[in-house]
């Protein structure tokens, strides 16, 4: 393969048009691409949705032009639908809240992305993350860290990578913050330079999840209870997926406390519902646990854990309960500790390696 050449991910945003300048100048030969993952109608979105729409397209291949690199669109929209909205549909209606972008990373962008620029001859493959990916020579492996801009760091959505992944993945967003990059994009021209950012999940852009599943799959969700944590009923709930851990708002219940939503059974289509110190638990475990930038542990580990993506790090103890499971005990209790959400182990800036919250 090329080692010189870069597939690079262009969505129309900012951050991938200015990684497609930053490794330009520093002399790899780049081929912008946009992945179509879905059409708006496939999500029963409206046309002018900001992600996957033909604007975006456009706006990447004027980028592209502008940079006179080659621009392709690839169609990757049945394997995003096996396997990103249907595993978001799966886990929602199983009880748990689901995290589609580290499914999209990790099966997509560099899954079947990283295949295609195989069959084309190109060594690697770039986005526009702010995270850092280097080489622990002593080690003799690859390490993700955090990048320079803390606020805009996505090291906690990539932490499924493998080592191969890594070693033909760039990040040439890690070492800049934000500002930096909208600065670039200014100075070039670029059309999207001040374009504003999606805050929601690509394909569910009005943040309505509930409403997304019931148009997606042509199925209404199953009204049930609300109980306490002794299983008295306190009322009935609209379907299971209306509603995550620690939610209070919403619960449409007219009692004298404030309630919240401690846990979901999709078997009996319960919502158990508990006063806010209920809400908080000292432990967790974690399946499919990939430790990536280091060998899994023979004992315990002490690093900080993330619970979901603007959470604060916690300090806790890591340890291995079998191959792939590993128990997290934190130093103080945490509150609406979500099943299906992703806990992310770092040792100060490098991501250790995480896991889906059982």
């Amino acid at each position: 393969m090329t080692e010189n050449k870069v597939l690079v991910a262009m969505s129309g945003g900012v951050d991938s048009s200015v990684a497609a300048y930053l490794l330009k100048e520093r002399g790899y030969g780049c081929v912008g691409v946009t992945m179509k993952l879905y059409g708006n109608e496939d999500a029963g979105m409206e046309s002018d949705a900001p992600c996957c729409s033909q604007e975006s397209a456009d706006t990447a291949r004027g980028v592209a032009r502008a940079l006179g690199i080659p621009y392709y669109v690839f169609n990757f929209a049945p394997d995003f639908k096996k396997e990103v909205v249907g595993k978001f549909i799966e886990t929602y209606r199983a009880g748990g809240t689901p995290n589609p972008c580290i499914d999209c990373n990790r099966r997509i962008k560099f899954g079947k992305l990283l295949l295609r620029a195989r069959e084309m001859d190109i060594g690697r493959v770039a986005t526009g993350h702010y995270a850092v990916i280097e080489r622990d020579e002593s080690a003799g492996r690859y390490i993700l860290k955090k990048s320079a801009d803390k606020a805009k760091d996505q090291s906690y959505v990539l932490y499924a990578m493998t080592q191969e992944q890594l070693e033909r993945v760039l990040f040439p967003l890690g070492p800049y913050r934000k500002t930096d990059i909208r600065a670039i994009a200014a100075s070039l021209g670029l059309a999207n330079a001040h374009r504003r950012e999606s805050q929601d999940i690509c394909f569910v852009s009005d943040g309505d999840y509930a409403g997304f599943i019931e148009r997606y799959t042509g199925q209404a969700c199953e009204p049930g209870l609300f109980t306490d944590t002794g299983g008295n009923e306190l009322g009935r709930h609209k379907g299971l997926i209306r509603y995550t851990v620690g939610q209070r708002r919403g619960l449409g219940l007219a009692r004298g406390e404030r309630l919240y939503v401690r846990s979901k059974d999709a078997a009996a289509n319960t919502v158990t519902l508990c006063p806010e110190e209920g809400l908080y638990a000292k432990a967790l475990c974690a399946s499919d646990f990939n430790w990536l930038s280091c060998e899994p542990p023979s004992g315990s580990v002490r690093a900080k854990a993330k619970l979901r993506y603007r959470h604060e790090e916690q300090w806790a103890v890591a340890e291995r309960a079998s191959p792939d499971t590993v128990r997290i005990e934190f130093d103080k209790p945490q509150r609406a500790i979500a099943k299906g959400q992703a806990v992310v182990l770092y040792s100060e800036d490098v991501v250790l390696g995480g896991g889906t919250i059982m």
